[in-house]
């Protein structure tokens, strides 16, 4: 299988569970991938096989300097392998989000634009709960 072939099937198992998440996040198919950490787990599967593949092409993971990090980001099994890494820890926050809201009862017209932004934008849409959390926590 092809790392663009992998790309897709990541991208293609990453959507439709944000979809869940943001339109129908109460269902009982959506709390079971998200108790169970589904596709996180499916995700991290493809990310340990090209963090495999990616050493075992000789090359380095040098995380100590930012040439270093744009020099790895140069070649294509760490690039997948960041890439699903994206994927797998945005989702894992939305579901804490939304396992978070599962106490606190923010309207869902709230969480929406939170999960869209954890989606896109990753932190910005956890700083964005976190302010709402923060709110909702201090006027209850």
């Amino acid at each position: 299988m092809t790392t663009a072939t992998v790309f897709s099937i990541a991208n293609t198992m990453a959507m439709p569970m944000w979809l869940l998440m943001i339109v129908l996040p109460k269902w009982k198919v959506t709390r079971f991938l998200i108790d169970y950490k589904i596709i996180p787990i499916l995700l991290s599967l493809f990310y340990v096989c090209y963090i495999i593949l990616h050493i075992q092409s000789g090359a380095g993971l040098d995380f100590g300097s930012l040439s270093s990090v744009m020099s790895l980001f140069t070649l294509e099994n760490a690039v997948m392998a960041g890439w699903v890494h994206y994927l797998a820890f945005d989702l894992l926050i939305g579901m804490w989000m939304l396992n978070q809201n599962q106490n606190l009862g923010v309207h869902q017209l709230l969480m929406a634009p939170c999960l869209f932004a954890t989606f896109m934008l990753g932190p910005v849409g956890f700083l964005l709960f976190m302010i709402i959390r923060t709110i909702k926590l201090r006027t209850s």
